[in-house]
């Protein structure tokens, strides 16, 4: 393997991410490695890590993400409509399937500029979130931080949007610490796969507020399986119209909910830092040390 290898830097509302390019040749990446390269610290820095590898199922592409802490995940709408924004110019197509483990998902041109992605139907039920426990309406799940008779915040919705998360609807996402509450809620025994931990504040029928603490990453400035698994719980609680701008740190979303195929829409942008490479050695024997 070469030592130098190219990357790309890429943010979607100031979620950034580390882009390689494994297409032509593959990557021998441990979880060491890409924690060493995403930390802010030592390495180049970056809230997700993303390599583009040939696809497996008949799409365009498969996009392979991970944490900054170096653990897979399996969704990321921001990193998809940064790679699919990638795939439609390299190849003219208005439209491109990105291959994930959680499943195929469609980006294509969006409104001025934007890029729109199909991220596919919510996971609702208790078992496909997953929860540890069979509760039927995920609506409001039975989970509270603080005292019994004053929690500090309790009743989360619970949604899957190829990840699982946690919304608790408060009338100022501001008022909490969540960067303390955060993980904390995120290794509950409630999710057995962890989760992503949220605050919404609903501003009006079709605008919400959101502050996430990402599963595996912590505090960031935007994440589009969050904004969408917002949108899908304040539909599901009558508080907002089916289409939902949704305002995170790093700018805003637009998220809609059709009732004709049961699809969630994610719209924001997507943008290409700059260009670079890496000593893979130097790396790889970082983390071997």
């Amino acid at each position: 393997m070469a030592t130098r290898v190219p990357y790309l830097k890429m943010n979607g509302l100031g979620n950034d991410f580390v882009v390689l390019d494994a297409r032509a040749r593959p990557l021998e990446l441990t979880p060491e490695i890409v924690a060493a390269i995403s930390s802010r610290e030592s390495g180049i820095g970056c809230d997700q890590f993303i390599v583009i590898e040939p696809a497996r199922d008949g799409g365009d592409v498969f996009m392979d993400i991970w944490n900054n802490d170096g653990e897979r995940v399996e969704a990321c709408g921001n990193a998809t409509r940064c790679i699919g924004d990638l795939l439609m110019q390299e190849s003219g197509k208005d439209e491109v399937a990105v291959e994930t483990v959680a499943g195929t998902l469609r980006a294509m041109p969006g409104k001025d500029g934007l890029i729109t992605v199909d991220m596919g139907e919510p996971r609702l039920e208790w078992h496909q979130i997953p929860l540890s426990e069979e509760i039927r309406d995920t609506r409001g799940i039975e989970l509270q931080i603080g005292p019994i008779d004053a929690p500090i915040l309790h009743t989360p919705a619970a949604v899957n949007m190829g990840n699982p998360h946690a919304i608790f609807f408060v009338k100022d996402v501001n008022a909490y610490n969540l960067a303390q509450i955060g993980p904390m809620l995120e290794h509950h025994p409630i999710f057995p796969e962890r989760a992503n931990i949220s605050l919404a504040q609903v501003d009006s029928r079709t605008h919400l507020t959101l502050r996430v603490w990402e599963r595996g990453a912590g505090l960031t400035r935007a994440c589009g399986t969050a904004a969408c698994a917002a949108g899908v719980a304040a539909i599901r609680k009558r508080l907002t119209e089916r289409i939902v701008q949704v305002a995170l740190p790093g700018g805003e979303l637009t998220i809609e909910w059709r009732e004709a195929d049961n699809h969630v829409y994610m719209t924001g942008p997507a943008e290409l830092d700059y260009k670079g490479e890496l000593d893979w050695e130097a790396y790889a024997g970082r983390s071997a040390s």
